[in-house]
């Protein structure tokens, strides 16, 4: 199989990606500013299995959907308004959580404790995006944001990390072995004599 044949079938499953994100924001656990959603599994699986550039551009791919107006955000919502409303800073925090998780899967290795890592990492970047967006949006101290848009999140966030890790890192070895992603080797530095 040519690389061009590769890359091609990782950017069919960077698409299927993107779907995937659609449908499990839709998993919804309401909560009084910001829900609960099934995004963030998403987001860590798109970064864990296709990792930086591929798990970045599925979820540019879902934001641009979203943005266009197609009901996939949370609660079948979509358009830009979802953007910059309360809850905006959360889907644009995506796009560097999902980058950073991916560049330090690929900087060391795919395995679930790497992954653990990575996705933790990812978690409080998108919180901490998302928190600071709803205090500027809704006006709110920094405790009030962080009560709403943080606290509430770091164990559930957690259990999405395992689960993205886990989940994550067997099927990404599954559609390396299945010639359906490129395998990405992580960059060892040789140390000089």
């Amino acid at each position: 199989m040519t690389t061009e044949q590769l890359k091609l079938r990782s950017m069919i499953v960077t698409a299927l990606f993107a779907a995937i994100i659609c449908v499990l924001a839709q998993l919804i656990i309401p909560l009084p500013l910001v829900p609960i959603t099934g995004q963030t599994l998403a987001i860590g699986l798109a970064a864990t299995i296709l990792g930086a550039r591929y798990g970045t551009i599925s979820v540019l791919l879902y934001l641009v959907i979203g943005a266009s107006g197609v009901p996939v955000f949370a609660e079948f919502s979509g358009g830009i308004s979802k953007l910059i409303g309360p809850t905006g800073g959360f889907l644009v925090g995506f796009i560097p959580g999902t980058f950073i998780m991916g560049y330090y899967m690929e900087k060391t290795s795919f395995t679930f404790k790497n992954a653990m890592i990575a996705n933790t990492i990812g978690m409080f970047i998108i919180l901490a995006f998302g928190t600071t967006w709803l205090k500027i949006s809704a006006d709110l101290s920094w405790t009030a944001a962080f009560a709403g848009g943080f606290t509430p999140f770091i164990i559930v966030g957690l259990i999405k990390a395992a689960l993205a890790s886990w989940i994550g890192v067997l099927v990404r070895s599954r559609l390396v072995t299945a010639k359906l992603l490129l395998p990405i080797k992580p960059i060892v530095k040789e140390e000089s004599i």
